[in-house]
């Protein structure tokens, strides 16, 4: 069901020798940006026709037109079932609550007497939000991307999810109906590649973003590696992971559903135990069989992605030695099942999101806990963060100088420039205090 990875006995390796020695999903965007290149090239010359033939190739629907009516979106809220109403509006709340306390406000440094340099912060001018539909639907997703986006202040926000066949070649009514809780007016039935290259180069009837945001599969992670740079992105997200630091203090019963809830999403997806108990191994390996026997998604996604090399059951010496796989992991989802979890906790360096102690589960942050699911994957959590407010800001440095000031600090910036060979910076300098450097 799942292999083990005895890391026991000789001392942890350092840095790569050791992540070397991690399960780990393979996800080649490198291989499918010949893939998506094309689509890209396509919807970059020819717009929205372009989106359409795509889609009705990969989706399986023809379209008219990209943009939802209004009129779906209105509907769709008004049809959507009051309980999925009522915890979507919750999960909205609580990450407005967390998301509002990231804004960061303009500071004033002040170098010198006359001298000062301000930062402010402008958030980007209109974004595109990614939105997955394939084998689960992410109103969700909706959430994660838009709160961080509308806290920031973006001014346009459009969002794009797939085209479903079983919904006259609309998103999923309920990301829909999302949207209408958020107040999002524009949506395109628009996924894979295609949706980013339009949200790249703009259509007849999509404008151009700054910025792309949100997951999707590794066509959508090639287009973004692709279009970067013609336009911004957040990450090029890969098949979501889950690992779990546990000692003997965890209960077997939440370990093995935790892996089960992460290994549902995706064949892809990798669950990874990491811990110092041979016993809450087997007991965890023994609870998987009728967890799994009891749920959905078993012979396409769960069993495949726990029998991937992706996933495993890591044993190491002690917490010390887990602590380090950890970090040499960096996990999209990290949970901390120990004794003393919030001490634990504390002492990681990499991770997307730490979840601490047996109540805070993954699911919990996937849906209600106000922190934001849009996670960095694929061990890019060493020096990448999640989806925030700051994911949406520009800082901007303004510099006011004196007459005064600039006088003062002259004879030093012409030095430097001409340390670098650079006359004309100097020169710049001394223009205005006919071409002599002002005495100290």
């Amino acid at each position: 069901m799942i292999s083990r990875i005895d890391l026991r006995g000789d001392a942890l390796p350092e840095g790569g020798a050791l992540r070397d020695l991690l399960p780990r999903a393979e996800f080649d965007v490198e291989a499918a940006l010949e893939t998506v290149r094309p689509i890209c090239e396509d919807v970059r010359h020819r717009g929205s026709a372009a989106v359409i033939e795509w889609g009705e190739k990969f989706d399986g629907v023809r379209l008219e037109s990209i943009r939802v009516p209004a009129e779906a979106i209105a509907e769709a809220v008004e049809r959507l079932d009051p309980a999925v109403r009522a915890a979507l509006e919750e999960s909205i709340r609580r990450a407005r609550l967390v998301h509002r306390e990231q804004r960061r406000t303009t500071h004033t440094t002040q170098v010198v007497p006359g001298g000062t340099v301000t930062e402010k912060w402008v958030p980007v001018e209109r974004v595109g939000l990614y939105v997955p539909g394939g084998r689960s639907v992410y109103p969700s997703s909706v959430v994660m991307n838009v709160v961080p986006a509308q806290e920031a202040g973006v001014e346009g926000i459009a969002v794009a999810s797939p085209p479903q066949k079983d919904f006259d070649g609309l998103p999923h009514p309920t990301i829909l109906a999302a949207c209408a809780l958020l107040g999002v007016d524009e949506v395109y039935a628009a996924g894979g590649a295609q949706a980013i290259a339009m949200f790249a180069y703009g259509t007849a009837e999509c404008l151009p973003v700054d910025l792309v945001t949100g997951p999707g599969n590794i066509y959508v992670a090639a287009a973004k590696r692709l279009l970067k740079g013609r336009v911004g992105i957040d990450a090029e997200a890969g098949p979501t992971e889950i690992a779990i630091l546990a000692d003997s203090t965890a209960d077997p019963v939440h370990v093995a559903a935790d892996l089960i809830s992460q290994a549902e999403h995706d064949p892809m997806a990798a669950a990874v135990l990491v811990t110092d108990s041979e016993e809450l191994a087997a007991a965890t390996e023994a609870e998987l069989k009728p967890q799994i026997a009891a749920t959905k998604h078993v012979t396409d996604r769960i069993e495949p992605a726990l029998a991937g090399r992706q996933s495993a059951i890591v044993l190491v010496n002690d917490l010390a030695d887990g602590l380090k796989v950890v970090d040499a992991y960096a996990a999209e989802h990290l949970e901390i099942q120990t004794a003393d979890a919030a001490a634990v906790a504390d002492r990681v360096r990499n991770a997307g999101a730490i979840f601490v102690g047996p109540w805070a589960p993954v699911s919990l942050g996937d849906y209600c806990a106000g922190s934001n699911h849009v996670l960095p994957t694929g061990g890019c959590a060493c020096h990448s963060s999640g989806l925030s407010v700051q994911s949406f800001l520009r800082g901007i440095h303004i510099v006011d100088y004196t007459r005064d000031a600039l006088a003062e600090v002259t004879h030093h910036v012409v030095t430097l420039a001409e340390a670098e060979d650079l006359p004309a910076h100097g020169a710049a300098l001394k223009a205005r205090f006919g071409w002599k450097v002002p005495q100290q």
